[in-house]
C-alpha cells in the first residue's frame, strides 16, 4: 500500500509528497486502517489531525458501512471522503464506450488491429518503414511541414482501461499511421500463414470501412475533449474547487458538440448521438450532487469573480456543517466578524482582484503576512486545500516500484524497498524542478 499526504506548508503552498510504502498481509478495510494508523503513530502523527482522506471507488475503500473511508470517519469525525476525481472520470468513460454497441465493438477490434500489426519485430519494422515512406512522400508534395521535432516515426500503442489517456493516445496513433497500418496488414494477407491472412483480411475490411473510420474520428475529437480533463485531475497541485472548472467545461464542450458540430451527418449517423449521450450521462452520474454542496460552499472562497460567490454565509455554514470540530463556539463567532472585515479590506481591495485560484490566495496571506489578521479564515483554507483531488501522485509512486523492484531484487525487504522509493521519488522531483528552472533562465546549469 502506498501513503501519500497532502498538506499546506508554512509559505501556503500546496504539497503533496510520497511517504512510504507499505506491506499489508490482505486488502481487508480494517487491516487498510490499522497499517495506516501504525505507520502514522510510528512517525508521531496523530491521526486525530487528518482531515480529508482520498481512495479509488474500490468497494473496500468506498464502502459506506465497513468500507475503509467509514471505518476512518467512525474514528475521526471531521475526515472528509473524496473519491478520486480521476478514477471517476475513468470509471465514466469506460462504462460510456461499453454502453454503446458499436463503440465497444470499435475499441475491440482497435485492439485486435494493434495486435496484429504489432505483434512481432519484424512488423514493427515493416510499419516504422512503411510509416517513413508516407511521411517521405508527404513532404515531397508539400503536404507536411519540416522541422525540428516534426515527423517522428512512432508505433501503434494499446489502449486499457485503467489508464484512460491511452486510449486517446491509440487513437492518435492510429490516425497517424493508417496509411503504414494498411500497408502492413497487406502483406500479411499476402505472406501470412492462413490464419493469419484470415485474421488480416478481416480486420483490413473492417478498417477501411465508412463506420470505422468515422467512429475513429468521432472518439478521437470526443476523447481530446475528455482528456483535458484527465491531465488536469492529476497535477498534485489542483485543488478540490479549481478541478470543478475543467469537470464543468467538459460537459459544456460535450454539449456543444452534440448541439452544433457535423450537422451534415447527423441525419445519416445515429451513433454520434448515442455516443456523446452516454458520454455526458456517465460523467454526470459520476460526479454526482452527492458531493457538490461541500464544493458550492468552499467555492464563496474562490477570489476568481469574489464579487459574486463570495458570501459570508455560505463560509460560516462551510464550517458549521464540515469542519465544526477546528473551531470552538467563541472562534465560530469570530469568524462571522472577521469575514466581514475582510470582505471590506481584502475582497475588495486591489491585489485581489489579481488572484486566480484558491491556492494563490493561500499563498498571498502568507507573503502579505494577512494569514495572522485572518487566522480563522486561514485556517478553513488550508482545510479546503487539503482535500485531495485525485490519488494520482500514489498511482505514480507504484510505477517508481516497477523501476526499483525489478527481478533481480525480487527479494529487497519492504523497509529498504520504501527507502528506496523515496529516494528515486524525491530525486525525480529534484531534477523535475531543476529542468522547470533552467527552461524558465533562473538557473544557470
Amino acid at each position: 500500500m502506498s501513503i501519500v499526504l497532502r498538506f499546506v506548508d508554512t509559505n501556503g503552498f500546496i504539497q503533496e509528497q510520497f511517504f512510504g510504502l507499505v506491506h499489508v498481509s490482505d486488502i481487508a478495510a480494517l487491516t487498510l486502517k490499522n497499517v495506516i494508523y501504525s505507520t502514522l503513530a510510528h512517525y508521531n502523527l496523530d491521526v486525530q489531525n487528518i482531515r480529508g482522506q482520498c481512495y479509488d471507488g474500490a468497494s473496500n475503500m468506498r464502502g459506506e458501512f465497513n468500507g475503509l473511508q467509514a471505518l476512518i470517519i467512525k474514528d475521526c469525525r471531521g475526515v472528509y471522503y473524496v473519491h478520486c476525481f480521476a478514477h471517476r472520470l475513468q470509471l465514466a468513460l469506460v462504462a460510456a464506450s461499453k454502453n454503446v454497441t458499436p463503440i465497444h465493438k470499435f475499441f475491440d477490434r482497435l485492439t485486435f488491429i494493434v495486435n496484429i500489426v504489432g505483434s512481432s519485430c519484424k512488423r514493427n519494422d515493416e510499419l516504422k518503414n512503411a510509416h517513413a515512406d508516407d511521411i517521405a512522400h508527404l513532404i515531397a508534395i508539400n503536404e507536411l511541414e519540416t522541422g525540428r521535432g516534426l515527423n517522428q516515426i512512432g508505433t501503434l500503442q494499446r489502449a486499457t482501461d485503467t489508464r484512460w489517456s491511452s486510449h486517446l493516445r491509440s487513437l492518435k496513433g492510429l490516425i497517424k499511421m493508417f496509411s503504414a497500418s494498411c500497408t502492413v496488414l497487406l502483406k500479411v494477407m499476402d505472406d501470412g500463414l492462413p490464419p493469419q491472412r484470415a485474421d488480416a483480411t478481416s480486420v483490413y475490411d473492417e478498417m477501411t470501412s465508412f463506420d470505422f473510420v468515422f467512429i475513429l474520428h468521432l472518439m478521437n475529437e470526443i476523447m481530446g475533449i475528455t482528456d483535458i480533463l484527465c491531465q488536469a485531475l492529476q497535477s498534485k497541485s489542483q485543488d478540490i474547487i479549481n478541478a470543478m472548472e475543467p469537470v464543468l467545461s467538459t460537459k459544456n464542450l460535450l454539449q456543444h458538440m452534440q448541439d452544433n458540430k457535423w450537422n451534415d451527418l447527423l441525419a445519416k449517423v445515429d451513433l454520434f448521438y448515442a455516443s456523446i449521450d452516454s458520454q455526458l450521462q456517465e460523467i454526470n452520474g459520476q460526479f454526482s450532487d452527492d458531493a457538490m454542496e461541500l464544493l458550492i460552499l468552499s467555492n464563496a472562497l474562490n477570489p476568481q469573480n469574489a464579487m459574486e460567490s463570495f458570501k459570508i454565509e455560505d463560509i460560516c455554514k462551510l464550517v458549521e456543517k464540515f469542519y465544526a470540530q477546528d473551531f470552538t463556539r467563541d472562534e465560530k463567532e469570530q469568524l462571522e466578524m472577521q469575514l466581514k472585515h475582510y470582505e471590506h479590506n481584502v475582497v475588495k481591495g486591489p491585489d485581489y482582484k489579481n488572484l486566480s485560484t484558491i491556492s494563490e490566495l493561500c499563498q498571498w496571506l502568507v507573503k502579505t503576512n494577512k494569514y495572522v489578521t485572518y487566522n480563522l479564515i486561514f485556517r478553513v483554507i488550508i482545510l479546503v486545500l487539503t482535500l485531495s483531488v485525485s490519488i494520482a501522485t500514489t498511482e505514480r509512486s507504484f510505477s517508481a516500484m516497477n523501476i526499483v523492484k525489478i527481478r533481480l531484487r525480487s527479494k529487497m525487504e519492504d523497509t529498504f524497498l520504501s527507502d528506496a522509493l523515496m529516494y528515486i521519488i524525491l530525486t525525480g522531483i529534484y531534477v523535475a524542478r531543476v529542468i522547470i528552472d533552467m527552461k524558465s533562465g533562473r538557473s544557470k546549469l
